[in-house]
């Protein structure tokens, strides 16, 4: 897209992990930074990466997208086939080749930052932590400094460090005990892809943090604590999607028309992000479950991306004969990309069944929409325990020890039911709505959020 390096004072360069939830969260920050700051931001990757988050920018302003400078870094090819959707575990093993062709990017990014570098008076680099080696060469550059972004919940990431150091988590033992195992949320790829990051680790000069004190101060100081003897500066800056939904993503979009004619806060929205696969037979107890809960849903039913979401032949996931017809009215499936912040922040959203990606549970959190919470992999299941176990804003879906089983239409019907028409249902989402009235607040002027990112911006422009 764009190479031409200005002259700066101080310039950001923003190198993202290829899987869209990472992509998403860095590409929020640079229109925030840029928007907000007026400071030159440079956003790295292959190009098929960087079209990849400018196409799905949900709830972004155009605008603001356009000041992004995105600078497309020559990857070598790499194969990209379809989820295996009977697969036992949910982990999307298909992005695997993606991700190893991108840790071949150093030479190109350490030629692009040292462009920078001679024409600014300092480089900012701000990288996804599975990025670390990838930029490690911004400590041979004099003028140039590098943060880690956590595209993940302090929860989650205090509980990774502390097994790490074979450090105690500090939870009540009542919490401990239902405190779910990392066992089966991540493959031998992964994990060998995360350890080779950590010698890089030690460059970065603070961490910044998709979260809030308002949400999670108890485990930002814990984190602390775990953290000290490495002496990095914290910034909880989030949430750093647009609070105002003014944009709404693609006019022409059905769900807002539909959400308009549904009562308040009645609407279950139901969507499983972009790593998700459902098998036929997953796919048809789900949707009996919705549909014998008998109450309002807007289902995204997608497939789960491949490394290169441009390539390749989409399965049309089928439902049951006559399912759509029997729910008109009722129920709305929707098959292609959907305004996921724009509908969470519909005023007749009353629920999400998520798999608590973290980019969904902060979008929801901000939104004051309670989750019915079903994980699938990775820090999902330590964040749908933060949601319903610490937060008590959502209910579980099924129990992580138990993810190998079918989830059956019985029990989705009850959930929903539940948490959509119940007064156990109705306590979750008052708090819901109190907390996200306390998370947005703390974005604006004043608030701890908006103040830690005045900090952040302060520090690197010194």
């Amino acid at each position: 897209m764009c190479s031409n390096i200005q002259e700066d004072e101080v310039a950001i360069v923003m190198v993202p992990f290829p899987a869209q939830g990472h992509l998403n969260q860095l590409l929020q920050l640079s229109c925030l930074i840029s928007s907000s700051y007026d400071l030159p931001v440079y956003y790295v990757g292959s190009a098929i990466h960087n079209r990849q988050a400018r196409v799905r920018a949900n709830a972004l302003n155009p605008s603001d997208i356009a000041k992004i400078h995105f600078h497309d870094i020559p990857t070598p090819e790499f194969a990209s086939p379809p989820p295996d959707f009977n697969a036992m575990s949910k982990f999307p093993s298909q992005l695997q080749p993606s991700w190893d062709a991108s840790m071949l990017l150093r030479e190109s990014i350490a030629s692009f930052l040292r462009d920078i570098s001679s024409k600014s008076r300092r480089v900012v680099v701000v990288h996804d932590s599975l990025m670390s080696y990838n930029v490690q060469d911004v400590s041979s550059l004099h003028n140039a400094e590098s943060y880690v972004f956590n595209c993940i919940s302090v929860f989650t990431l205090y509980c990774l460090i502390s097994l790490s150091m074979g450090m105690p988590v500090k939870l009540e033992e009542e919490l401990l005990k239902k405190l779910p195992s990392i066992e089966g949320t991540l493959t031998d790829k992964i994990k060998n892809l995360g350890a080779s990051q950590s010698p890089f680790m030690d460059i970065r000069s603070g961490d910044i943090h998709n979260t809030s004190k308002v949400i999670e101060g108890e485990f930002l100081d814990l984190l602390a604590q775990v953290a000290s003897k490495q002496k990095k500066k914290q910034w909880a800056i989030g949430p750093i999607l647009p609070i105002q939904l003014d944009c709404v993503s693609n006019k022409n979009d059905m769900c807002p028309e539909w959400l308009n004619k549904q009562p308040p806060r009645s609407v279950l929205y139901v969507s499983f992000g972009t790593t998700t696969s459902f098998s036929d037979r997953e796919i048809k107890e789900l949707a009996m479950g919705l549909e014998q809960s008998k109450q309002r849903f807007l289902w995204v039913l997608r497939d789960a991306d491949r490394g290169d979401i441009f390539t390749g032949e989409a399965r049309r996931l089928e439902l049951p004969e006559g399912f759509e017809e029997r729910v008109k009215g009722v129920g709305l499936v929707v098959r292609e990309w959907a305004p996921q912040p724009e509908i969470l922040g519909h005023s007749s959203a009353g629920g999400f069944m998520s798999h608590c990606g973290w980019n969904s549970c902060i979008e929801s959190i901000t939104m004051g929409v309670p989750i019915a919470a079903w994980p699938m992999h990775s820090d999902q299941p330590k964040n749908g325990f933060l949601v319903t176990e610490m937060l008590k804003i959502g209910l579980i879906v099924r129990e992580w020890e138990k993810r190998e089983e079918l989830v059956t239409a019985s029990t989705i019907e009850n959930v929903v039911r539940k948490l959509m028409a119940s007064e156990e249902g109705d306590a979750i989402r008052k708090r819901a709505e109190e907390l996200g009235e306390a998370v947005r607040r703390s974005t604006e002027k004043g608030g701890a959020s908006r103040m830690e990112l005045d900090s952040f911006i302060a520090y690197i422009t010194r």
